[in-house]
């Protein structure tokens, strides 16, 4: 209980430190509040995202093209050698073989230009096979069909292989692009965060100089000293944390009409979601540990500098 009434009676001598200059308060939480929501929006942006790429139903298609002068004979021979590959890597595939006069008329039908590839004279597509891997359930999975490629390239007869999921493949890279520079951009505003907590309380002990030369001639300890500074700063931190979130939150409003009316164009609803319960509550706890370090910080070296 003794301990209980220490922190509580911390927690009020910060706050009625705080009362005496809200002005300076209210300003530095909203310095500390701008630097976080950079990376708050970052994140909340990004956990919006990624559920639509990691849960993405992904079917991997290996387009495998012949070369001009290949017989159809080598061309049907190389289904055997394909299920072969899928087999020796573990991999379930559907594999459609397309002969020329197929593919051909299938491009005078849809493309409309049937008088214009008439007079070629000639078929100019070759050969052609299709494989489709199923069971591929996200875009980091959709990766593993780079293997299966570099081995059906090197097959006799084999001109071109094309995979027509590389699109999964740089939405994936890209995303985790945009992780990394989300966590340099948390870093570095992490950083700018801890320094004007560290200036804070840095004045607030400088101005406290002769209340605590007394509170040290009545024998209080350093951890009674410090704890109000501590709080102080955590106080700020969770204060502009919540003041983040808010404008988090405020920006979204104008976002999703913009973003609603763009995926309308794909027929979609997407819209960005407000953070859970558990992510606002994590970054209340980061914004809070970033004002607690920086008052540590700061304390511990103007104490020991004699304050």
């Amino acid at each position: 209980m003794n301990w209980l009434r220490q922190h509580f009676a911390a927690i009020g001598d910060a706050l009625r430190h705080l009362l005496r200059s809200p002005g300076n308060f209210l300003l530095n939480v909203l310095v500390v509040s701008i630097a976080l929501a950079l990376p708050f929006a970052g994140l909340s942006a990004l956990e919006n995202v990624r559920p639509i790429s990691d849960q993405m139903s992904v079917e991997p298609e290996i387009s495998i093209f012949m070369k001009p002068d290949a017989s159809r004979e080598a061309a049907q021979a190389l289904g055997k050698t394909i299920s072969q590959v899928l087999k020796d890597s573990n991999t379930v595939g559907k594999v459609e073989f397309i002969p020329r006069e197929k593919a051909f008329d299938a491009l005078k039908s849809k493309t409309g230009l049937a008088d214009v590839l008439n007079t070629l004279g000639s078929n100019p597509l070759p050969d052609s096979y299709v494989l489709r891997l199923p069971g591929f359930q996200n875009a980091m999975d959709a990766g593993r069909v780079d293997q299966i490629a570099q081995q059906l390239q090197k097959q006799a007869g084999v001109d071109t292989v094309q995979i027509d999921s590389e699109w999964v493949k740089r939405l994936a890279a890209l995303l985790r692009i945009l992780r990394l520079v989300l966590l340099f951009l948390g870093i570095t505003l992490g950083a700018v965060v801890v320094a004007v907590v560290f200036n804070t309380i840095r004045l607030q002990v400088m101005t406290q100089r002769d209340e605590i030369e007394v509170s040290r001639l009545f024998g209080a300890t350093n951890s009674f000293i410090y704890r109000p500074f501590y709080y102080t700063g955590a106080l700020l931190g969770v204060c502009a944390g919540l003041v983040a979130l808010g404008l988090v939150v405020a920006a979204q409003q104008p976002l999703n009409a913009a973003i609603l009316d763009f995926a309308h164009l794909y027929a979609s609803e997407f819209q960005l979601a407000l953070p859970s319960p558990m992510a606002i509550g994590l970054l209340l706890a980061v914004s809070a540990l970033l004002g607690l370090f920086g008052a540590m910080l700061s304390v511990r070296r103007q104490m020991a500098r004699g304050a």
